[in-house]
């Protein structure tokens, strides 16, 4: 349980820090850099993804 806790804690965090930036690529890469450090290189693959599906969705 505690572990579950961990992960979704940090999976807000790093949702929240996929949005920062200004335009695609800088959201992507602030929630690569946030995955790969919550995740490795597993999570900067999802902090990329979410930082630009975020990206998407702010900018319509």
């Amino acid at each position: 349980m505690r572990k579950t806790l961990s992960v979704l804690a940090l999976t807000g965090f790093a949702l929240a820090l996929a949005a920062c930036g200004h335009n695609v690529e800088q959201r992507a890469s602030t929630g690569a850099i946030t995955g790969a450090v919550i995740g490795g290189p597993v999570g900067a693959a999802a902090g990329a993804a979410a930082g630009t599906v975020v990206s998407k969705a702010v900018d319509k």
